[in-house]
């Protein structure tokens, strides 16, 4: 159990900064966090029975695995965000979910279509240097013993 603490400690969550820098943390991950689950998340998943014939396929990997792939960024990756856990790990396949809906899905459209995920794009990227944070799933996780 001691390894595991100190593997969590070392490689997902580093030592917290400065108080406004945990602040900043901790708000971003909630506005961003949520905004994916709520505005976009939640209706994936529960509409996935509906979409998945249909849902867009921008890589070819088939529309089911395609919305298979975004629900699993979108509702579960922005929960573990939200909550500060692994967060930066999950932001991963939000970072990807992002540069496939900017740069393959929104390929053609004007900027006006890309910007959304391009802001999120950029948000995440944050999240992911920060880290989750003093106030997060992570620092509570790695100050157990």
């Amino acid at each position: 159990m001691q390894l595991l603490a100190e593997f969590w400690k070392k490689h997902i969550y580093k030592a917290a900064g400065t108080r406004g820098t945990d602040i900043s943390a901790l708000i971003l991950r909630l506005v961003f966090g949520l905004s994916m689950l709520y505005g976009h998340g939640i209706a994936k998943f529960n509409g996935f029975s509906k979409m998945s014939a249909g849902f867009p396929d921008p890589l070819g990997i088939g529309s089911p695995l395609s919305l298979a792939l975004t629900v699993g960024a979108e509702f579960f990756c922005a929960i573990a965000v939200t909550i500060g856990l692994a967060t930066r790990y999950t932001v991963i396949p939000l970072l990807i979910a992002m540069l496939v809906a900017a740069l393959v899905f929104h390929a053609a459209d004007p900027f006006a279509k890309k910007e959304l995920a391009i802001v999120y794009l950029g948000a995440y990227a944050a999240i992911g240097l920060l880290g989750s944070g003093r106030y997060s799933v992570d620092a509570w996780l790695a100050g157990r013993k």
